[in-house]
């Protein structure tokens, strides 16, 4: 299981990476704005609960990996570091920019649009990619099952994304208008973001 103050170390990593900036929750904020608040929030939930195929990826290859291997399964978390820390590298030479699209699309039910939005995340491989590198950085083997903690992390990311992602779709018009009027957000958000993923992956490397 999952310590106290690991849950809320991950959990706070979390939060930050989905507040910032990104293809999902810019998504969110154009479909909450051309089409209205309940599909922006659908729409958000969907790209939420579709971390879950992410994380039963994660569980089940991780798991599998340690099983035959501990050594692979350090291999694969610096690996993950070094990854972090090429995301970070990124965010911290970003410029920041935001620009929030409308979607124009014709209008389908709720039920599609919540299913687009889990296929939207699903099959992007670079989430794939990025669960595969954040979830493992926060298993601590002494707590117990890795799988079971890789689950719980994955289910805590889902859901913390969910809530986002929901308040996004909600809030997507005053939102929008405040990004709008303050272009330098984007680029605090993305200072932040990589200074947390290059000092997680180079935690990682040093403490092997």
């Amino acid at each position: 299981m999952l310590s106290i103050e690991q849950f809320f170390t991950f959990l706070a990593a979390a939060l930050l990476i989905t507040a910032t900036p990104g293809p999902d929750n810019l998504m969110v904020l154009g479909m909450g704005i051309s089409k209205g608040q309940r599909r922006g929030i659908v729409f958000g939930l969907g790209c939420a609960f579709g971390c879950l195929s992410h994380t039963i990826l994660a569980v089940v290859g991780v798991s599998a990996l340690i099983a035959a291997s501990p050594a692979a399964f350090t291999l694969l978390k610096i690996a993950g570091g070094l990854y972090l820390i090429w995301l970070g590298y990124n965010a911290l030479r970003s410029s920041g920019s935001v620009k929030i699209e409308a979607v124009q699309s014709v209008d389908e039910s709720l039920t599609k649009l919540f299913f687009k939005g889990c296929l939207a995340n699903a099959i992007n491989p670079k989430v794939v990619l990025f669960f595969l590198s954040f979830l493992p950085q926060f298993v601590i083997p002494a707590n117990g099952p890795v799988g079971l903690q890789l689950a719980s992390l994955g289910l805590t990311f889902t859901l913390q994304a969910a809530v986002l992602f929901g308040l996004l779709g909600y809030f997507s018009g005053a939102i929008g208008q405040w990004l709008s009027k303050r272009p330098k957000a984007g680029v605090i958000l993305d200072r932040i973001a990589g200074t947390v993923f290059v000092g997680l992956g180079l935690k990682l490397i040093v403490s092997r």
